[in-house]
């Protein structure tokens, strides 16, 4: 499967963005999806993970309450909503798939990064 992130953009502090994640090659619902994040001299982190059933989301609590994953089983797309954005939110945000157990690590496919920026 071939995942291609979109949405990214320069926003002010509480702003709002929405990701999109659209895949090719195969469709989606066999995998859970997530959402990473690597800001500047930092190393990747999980943001949100999203089950193939679409019934389970899990969040890491640098954004729960302000993150929202769901995903669009017609468009074969996961999306990442963004709200109350701040500037620690600053990164390259990837989707990533993966089969098998539920997970927030060891996905298998990624698509590229799409730059997130938030200024004060």
């Amino acid at each position: 499967v071939q995942l291609q992130a979109c949405g990214g953009g320069l926003v002010q502090a509480g702003g709002s963005l929405r990701l999109s994640c659209a895949a090719s090659g195969r469709t989606i619902s066999t995998y859970h999806m997530g959402w990473f994040r690597q800001a500047p001299g930092k190393e990747q982190e999980f943001a949100a993970a999203i089950t193939k059933s679409g019934g389970t989301t899990v969040y890491a609590d640098s954004v729960k309450g302000r993150f929202t994953i769901s995903r669009d089983y017609a468009k074969n797309t996961v999306y990442l909503q963004m709200n109350g954005l701040k500037p620690e939110d600053t990164a390259v945000y990837y989707c990533a798939g993966r089969q098998g157990t539920f997970s927030r690590s060891a996905y298998d496919y990624w698509g590229q990064g799409t730059q997130v920026t938030v200024s004060s």
